[in-house]
């Protein structure tokens, strides 16, 4: 999935320039989430933002997968990792000055939302399970 979104934003930067590398970046995204052919029922898109991040910039990449990795160490919950690195995203961007990426991850910060919602009512209910850890126990 990684592979996926770091390709499109390679292809479409390469031959259209970086404005299109964004758009690409949204369509593979959005395309992961709501595949035509799976009944508009995909993935929750955190491997592919992950592949976008690191074609788009890739220091900013490995700051949301180093968020990732800090808050599932502390947590074990993958869930609220892949949340927690979505929101600080966004702001990644800004700092290292790259506006039109840090729209770009606000949207797909949004959408990662949306796509957990029910992994967000578990985690509001304490009963998201943790990385480590079986559901029966």
């Amino acid at each position: 999935d990684a592979l996926k979104g770091a390709a499109a934003v390679l292809i479409a930067q390469y031959f259209w320039g970086p404005d299109a590398a964004l758009f690409a970046a949204l369509a593979a995204f959005l395309g992961h989430l709501f595949p035509v052919w799976l009944g508009f029922k995909g993935g929750k898109g955190i491997a592919v933002s992950l592949g976008i991040l690191l074609a788009l910039y890739w220091p900013v990449g490995l700051l949301a997968f180093a968020s990732w990795g800090a808050v599932l160490a502390v947590f074990r919950i993958s869930s609220l990792s892949a949340l927690a690195a979505a929101i600080v995203t966004p702001i990644y961007m800004a700092l290292f000055h790259r506006p039109h990426e840090a729209i770009l991850a606000f949207v797909l910060a949004v959408l990662a939302f949306v796509a957990h919602s029910d992994n967000i009512r578990r985690l509001l209910h304490g009963e998201e399970p943790r990385v480590g850890r079986s559901r029966a126990g």
